[in-house]
């Protein structure tokens, strides 16, 4: 899907997310992983930052293994995020010019695991990305997704 290799040559988009996360796992991790489930699914990529002419860097990762570990401790805790759709192939730790990234490919859930919200909050926790970024579901995107869940 993305060459990780030419990541500089890449934009924020409708299917990539850059999220910097020198600070550790960014809580809008979340809001990403919601919105590509409930979407057509995306890459995350963490330890790569957005420049202000929008191009991408990669910045590289301390700790990416103490980085996947956290993140896998939150797909499985439904406090967190009400469902974990990602295999073990879907997380990898990438050498890459500049340092090591998280590569995080979120595939589009299935229809009787939508929608997928975050923070055990239904109304408040369903995203949808449209474009590069990520937006609350309305009443009406989260009735459609609960309705194709019966069919």
């Amino acid at each position: 899907m993305f060459d990780f290799t030419q990541i500089s040559h890449y934009r924020e988009n409708n299917r990539l997310e850059a999220k910097l996360a020198t600070g550790g796992l960014p809580h809008s991790i979340w809001e990403t992983y919601s919105a590509f489930a409930n979407s057509y699914g995306g890459v995350i990529l963490l330890g790569v930052e957005e420049l202000p002419d929008h191009t991408l860097r990669v910045q590289g990762l301390l700790d990416p293994q103490g980085m996947v570990e956290e993140l896998m401790a939150g797909l499985d805790d439904p406090a967190v995020v009400s469902v974990n759709i990602l295999r073990e192939e879907d997380i990898q730790i990438l050498h890459v010019d500049g340092g090591d990234i998280v590569a995080v490919t979120v595939p589009m859930a299935q229809r009787d695991q939508l929608p997928v919200y975050i923070g055990g909050n239904l109304r408040r926790g369903a995203y949808r990305r449209s474009g590069d970024g990520d937006y609350h579901c309305t009443q009406a995107e989260l009735n459609a997704m609960l309705g194709s869940r019966s069919h």
